[in-house]
């Protein structure tokens, strides 16, 4: 497939000791970087690249996803290397680092700043770098998909209280609400490989929605989430998105705000952490070409138990794409 990156040479064990050498000294010590991983420049020395993209400018009400990067580094700390389920140990199947944050130089103009980002996101790809996003608001889905899905439409798995799949917001048609729509109309997403899971919450327009239902993708509302289960939800998005490159964006507010209060949008009655983790495992050797997961926004959760729990989510994403790309 032409989107799927070339495969890379994998490291040998002891180069794997070696580079992640910072994983072997106490959690409160060193530089702040993503799982603790090396912190890298050089993108030929990886396979899966964590990225920041402090970038909030497209939101319509609360703002401080932009900070959400910084925090999450800090509290993924916390996180180990092997899988206590699967037995994964993702640093093992392939090189995975911390590029740093993307270098954002128009931020007060969300369509400059989102080339920024894709500029950004062709040298990823060029390097066939598998890309693991951290937000940021949720527009920086279409900037990442403008580079990695430029050749060929990619197949989504969008966990979200939201479908953001708006025509516009405010007058304005690149916003955090409206990223899937226009990955659709620019040839980017195909929507009848993409099933967007966790969606509740009242809307004043019911254009979402209908936008979703209506171009193929397959919307599965919380109350038919928690009645027919995970597995059976696990199995239809296996079915929806088959075997060609697929992409899985989650967004924190798919949680249920007693678990992830830190958040713009926050919408009761949502996903709790286990049901999330449960459903990221079962999907397990799909073809997957990148992930993010954002809409972190650190101020509105002191404790930091959002950005823990954004920093446990990426763990079970990067155990998925560490088996992609190390096949």
């Amino acid at each position: 497939m032409k989107n799927e990156p070339p495969k890379k040479k994998r490291k040998s064990k002891n180069q794997s000791d070696d580079f992640y050498r910072n994983m072997s000294i106490p959690r409160f010590t060193g530089i702040s970087t993503f799982m603790r991983t090396p912190y890298i420049t050089d993108l030929s020395n990886l396979d899966i690249a964590i990225i920041g993209v402090p970038y909030d400018g497209a939101v319509e009400n609360r703002p401080g996803a932009r900070d959400g990067p910084r925090e999450i580094r800090k509290m993924s700390s916390m996180m180990r290397s092997i899988h206590h389920a699967t037995r994964i140990n993702p640093y093992k199947n392939c090189r995975i680092g911390d590029v740093g944050d993307v270098p954002i130089t128009h931020y007060f103009s969300i369509q400059d700043a989102h080339n920024d980002i894709t500029r950004f996101y062709n040298k990823v790809h060029a390097d066939g770098v598998i890309p693991m996003s951290v937000g940021g608001d949720h527009s920086i889905c279409l900037p990442i998909f403008r580079a990695i899905a430029k050749d060929q439409p990619i197949g989504l798995i969008h966990i979200d209280a939201h479908t953001d799949t708006c025509d516009e917001e405010m007058g304005y048609k690149f916003t955090h609400g409206t990223p899937f729509r226009r990955a659709v109309e620019e040839g980017l997403l195909d929507p009848g490989r993409t099933i967007q899971i966790g969606i509740r919450g009242a809307q004043n327009s019911e254009e979402g929605w209908k936008y979703s239902h209506e171009s193929g993708m397959r919307v599965v509302f919380i109350e038919e989430f928690m009645e027919q289960g995970v597995e059976a939800i696990i199995n239809e998005t296996r079915k929806k998105v088959g075997n060609s490159p697929t992409y899985i964006s989650f967004d924190i507010d798919s949680l249920d705000p007693a678990y992830a209060p830190g958040t713009g949008t926050p919408e009761v009655g949502g996903i709790s952490t286990f049901d999330a983790q449960m459903l990221l495992r079962g999907l397990r050797g799909l073809n997957l070409v990148g992930g993010d997961l954002v809409e972190v926004s650190p101020s509105f959760d002191p404790s930091g138990n959002t950005a823990l729990v954004a920093a446990t989510m990426i763990y079970e994403i990067l155990c998925l794409l560490s088996e992609s790309c190390s096949t």
